[in-house]
């Protein structure tokens, strides 16, 4: 059974409506324990990576797995598509791949005698792209208007998706023949870069029991909330108040990145943006109206690490953690 309803335009912060307001944030947390608990039947032992990947569905942001073949990253991105009424499309990333293959391209209609615009799988709710880094820069940089603009753009002509869009990427870390990196332009439009990394022991041993039974579990799976209700998570997220101080922290933290002599890469601006959505996000769905330093503290990692470019042998989350230790946090 779906959890839905319909979010009132009002503030969380507005002092006329404190209880309607409350209301809202209660809907919206049983909505993202429904969500939450259908994907868990299916992704054991990472209810931290389901629930950061809901954060950034909220937020509007994209996400990125970088992960060894075989922990569950499609699995995890089928299960989203199969909790929410949606449509879902994958696309398989070869050398191959032209960007027509992934946006869409004029088509001659030989009795109408005209072109028609054949929509690509970009034209879908929730897009997964398998081994992103397996195409070469031209069919990936057909992503960066889709991903930032929600549109595609073919012989001049614009083409809007419909809401709500978000693209889930993997990559594989471990094999570089036959790979392209990716230009750091299209690592800037996806909001976290995760990892699911092995599960727990227990959960591995339960894994066998759940995903060798006769009929697929992931097949079984009904949706629990609609689309509309993801539009819902989306409208409130921007309404999740971020204090004068709490922005002064967030600048500050990035800036720090930027400042650190081991980093070889610039954080742009989109990032400090991106990292407090993030927040809200996170916020939202643990039932606060503010953004509060542990927020920040625990989504920098995820939304900065893969922004950076470390120069010495230590890896970008650590240097983002060291970054958000040196800030003082306010009071």
């Amino acid at each position: 059974m779906g959890i839905s309803g319909t979010l009132v335009p009002t503030s969380m912060n507005d002092p006329s409506g404190p209880n309607l307001a409350q209301e809202h944030s209660l809907l919206l947390k049983q909505q993202f324990d429904a969500v939450l608990g259908n994907m868990r039947r299916v992704i054991l032992g990472k209810d931290e990576v389901i629930a950061r990947v809901l954060w950034c569905v909220a937020a509007q942001g994209h996400v990125l797995f970088r992960d060894v073949p075989g922990v569950g990253k499609t699995m995890l991105a089928r299960a989203f598509a199969a909790s929410v009424d949606c449509t879902f499309k994958r696309v398989q990333f070869t050398p191959d791949l032209l960007p027509m293959d992934v946006s869409g391209a004029n088509v001659f209609n030989m009795r109408q005698k005209t072109f028609e615009f054949q929509p690509g799988p970009v034209f879908t709710h929730v897009l997964l792209g398998d081994e992103i880094n397996r195409a070469p820069p031209k069919t990936q940089s057909a992503l960066l208007e889709v991903m930032e603009e929600r549109q595609v753009t073919v012989d001049g002509v614009t083409h809007k998706l419909q809401a709500p869009f978000i693209a889930i990427a993997t990559m594989n870390p471990l094999e570089d023949e036959g790979t392209y990196p990716l230009p750091a332009a299209q690592l800037d439009r996806f909001m976290m870069m995760l990892s699911v990394g092995y599960p727990p022991e227990e959960a591995e041993a339960h894994m066998l029991e759940v995903h060798l039974s006769r009929t697929p579990v992931i097949e079984q799976l009904r949706p629990v909330i609609t689309k509309d209700d993801v539009l819902g998570w989306q409208d409130a997220v921007p309404r999740v108040y971020i204090s004068p101080e709490m922005r002064r922290y967030l600048v500050a933290v990035v800036r720090s990145t930027r400042g650190d002599s081991r980093n070889l890469r610039s954080v742009s601006p989109r990032s400090t943006l991106l990292l407090a959505r993030a927040c809200q996000a996170r916020a939202l769905f643990s039932g606060r109206g503010f953004v509060s330093v542990e927020d920040v503290k625990v989504l920098a990692p995820d939304v900065l690490a893969h922004r950076v470019l470390s120069a010495d042998s230590g890896t970008g989350r650590e240097l983002v953690a060291a970054a958000v230790e040196r800030i003082p946090a306010p009071a």
